[in-house]
């Protein structure tokens, strides 16, 4: 056997047909092997782990479903391409799910054959390399972010290219999904790490102290100036200066922040002396900037001085299957911090927290964990435990469960005719956008005010 080629097992207890599949694929480079049960093909997949099996779903000792149910359920990494003479949408639909790539229906060309074997030899190794990247590279945390969505992966790797250089970073994203974090993943893994990350909230401190604490200003500069007072940017000297909130700044300080990225330079409030120092710029709205310009509320200069490395956050929604974790993770800092048992939640609560739309995202996630540890105790966070607003959708959905019981509310009420399938309406409202975007999903992203990963994934739903 040459193991240099793509291995192909083929599974069909027609002899016939199994030496005229053969002739089809004999020109392809390929190592072609045959068994005609599902016995044989159950013990040549452990043995082999072929590349791709063409797979017949009527055999003499079983169905040819269960071998694909096997190889789905053991994580056999085999591509899977479903051959029948009893095709049908319902099983071609059900091998799917249990991991086929390809559905043929017999009788079937030559040439159909060989496509469809080489498409799906092409993917497997494909997918191959994405599992071999992601196996490497996919994190559950990365400095003080938890989550191993594919959304936050992104992230992660984006921090870890950016680090290392001196290019200005724009970290956009909802307010509470980790834009401080952000700065501080940036600082920790750069080469600054030893120097200080300073932080200016630009929307906290009053338009007439904010160029003083950001330059600092010399003694009697203004009423209440009683003595010198160092400025954020010198006090963030050889390291990363953090400016949050960096829309909400005024546009006189924006004129005098630009000139400070281009030069280095500045004048403290009040000084006659101009002063350098080398700091790294990270910045953080929860705005759209491009917004802000369009509105003459930022310079646009300034923007595109700002912009050098966008990083986005993904809002709490979009982040698949890190609630939970994120949960799990608040819920053990805060019982230890309280003293509480809490050690897990019990599946209602789960299915609340995985339910809610999170509009504050990790911030409102931690704040609501933190309630639970402090007013209550137990073993497992119940639904009672619960606080605003989650235990009012717990009551919502009580009541109409109630109804539902007592016959007050009809089911047919619930599905009136003029109510229309929320995923048809998500659906043509993502597929207008991009008809009129000419396919370009991240200006769709735009005007959906999205994050475009949602759009990539709700696409891929429909193609499956």
């Amino acid at each position: 056997m040459n193991t240099n080629l793509p291995t192909v097992l083929i599974v069909e207890d027609d002899l016939d047909l199994a030496d005229i599949y053969k002739s089809h694929l004999a020109k392809e480079a390929l190592e072609l092997m045959h068994v005609d049960s599902a016995r044989l093909a159950l013990e040549m997949i452990e043995k082999v782990l072929p590349d791709l099996v063409l797979l017949d779903l009527q055999l003499p000792d079983g169905d040819g479903m269960d071998v694909l149910r096997h190889i789905h359920k053991n994580e056999i990494p085999s591509a899977v391409v479903i051959m029948t003479g009893n095709g049908s949408m319902e099983g071609a639909v059900l091998a799917m799910r249990y991991g086929a790539k390809d559905f043929l229906e017999k009788p079937f060309n030559g040439d159909r054959l060989r496509a469809t074997v080489l498409n799906g030899l092409e993917l497997h190794h494909l997918s191959g390399l994405v599992s071999a990247y992601e196996e490497e590279f996919h994190r559950d945390q990365f400095h003080d972010f938890v989550g191993n969505s594919l959304a936050m992966q992104m992230v992660y790797r984006l921090v870890e290219a950016c680090a290392p250089s001196t290019a200005t970073v724009l970290v956009l994203g909802e307010s509470g999904t980790g834009k401080e974090l952000c700065a501080e993943a940036i600082h920790q893994h750069g080469p600054r790490r030893e120097k200080p990350l300073v932080a200016v909230n630009c929307a906290a401190i009053p338009a007439d102290l904010i160029e003083s604490e950001l330059f600092g200003h010399r003694r009697g500069a203004f009423t209440g100036a009683v003595s010198d007072h160092e400025g954020a940017v010198s006090r963030a000297n050889g390291g990363v200066l953090f400016l949050d909130e960096i829309a909400e700044m005024h546009l006189d300080l924006q004129s005098k922040l630009l000139r400070f990225l281009q030069t280095g330079k500045f004048f403290k409030v009040g000084g006659k002396t101009e002063e350098n120092v080398d700091v790294r710029i990270v910045c953080a709205t929860n705005r759209d900037p491009l917004d802000e310009v369009r509105k003459g509320r930022f310079r646009e200069d300034l923007y595109y001085r700002l912009n050098v490395v966008p990083i986005t956050l993904p809002p709490l929604r979009e982040r698949d299957g890190d609630i939970l974790q994120l949960a799990e993770h608040f819920l053990k800092i805060y019982s230890a911090k309280e003293g509480k048992r809490f050690r897990q939640y019990s599946p209602e609560v789960q299915s609340t927290l995985t339910d809610y739309e999170w509009p504050g995202n990790v911030r409102q996630l931690q704040n609501v964990v933190h309630n639970i540890t402090v007013l209550h105790d137990g073993d497992v966070v119940e639904l009672n435990h619960l606080p605003p607003p989650l235990d009012n959708l717990v009551a919502a959905a009580s009541t109409r469960s109630a109804m539902l019981a007592s016959g007050d509310l009809e089911p047919e009420d619930i599905t009136l005719s003029n109510i229309r399938p929320l995923g048809d309406i998500e659906r043509e409202a993502i597929q207008r956008a991009l008809a009129i975007c000419d396919d370009n999903v991240p200006k769709a992203a735009a005007l959906l005010d999205v994050h475009p990963s949602t759009i990539y994934r709700k696409k891929q739903s429909w193609d499956v």
